[in-house]
């Protein structure tokens, strides 16, 4: 019997994400009101919008510090629509650490950072490779 290897290389469909603006003023918000600690949840999608984020996620559990975010990812509830995460950095840099790019890896295809001060502009969006996207405010 001859077993063969899978290919491990994920191969999507480039998305063009868009995330509702009541959905980015909640998390302002929320990464505002956790500061000098770092805030994260999860992202989920429209059920008929399949590529507009709309809603948040908190998972029970997860570790808010000063330097870190730590997600209790086995609370995560099963709903297909969860497509990434949403953390904050406490400095003015929205950019990936070592850490957050072994989650953007390994969970979910679209990512959010928001750096201080928190506002429309202090925010990036990485694909599950770490490489910055645009996501569109509707």
């Amino acid at each position: 019997m001859l077993f063969l290897k899978k290919n491990k290389t994920r191969q999507h469909t480039k998305v063009n994400w868009k995330i509702k603006h009541n959905c980015l003023d909640l998390i302002i918000e929320s990464a505002k009101s956790i500061y000098p600690n770092e805030f994260g949840a999860l992202l989920r999608v429209d059920d008929q919008q399949k590529s507009i984020i709309s809603e948040i996620i908190l998972l029970p559990g997860t570790v808010q510090g000063e330097t870190h975010t730590i997600f209790k990812l086995h609370m995560m509830p099963i709903d297909f629509n969860i497509v990434g995460t949403i953390h904050s950095h406490p400095s003015p840099f929205p950019i990936p650490s070592d850490a957050d790019l072994e989650l953007f890896r390994k969970h979910g295809r679209v990512h959010i950072i928001i750096a201080n001060p928190y506002n429309h502009s202090s925010w990036k969006a990485y694909d599950y490779n770490g490489e910055e996207i645009k996501i569109e405010i509707v």
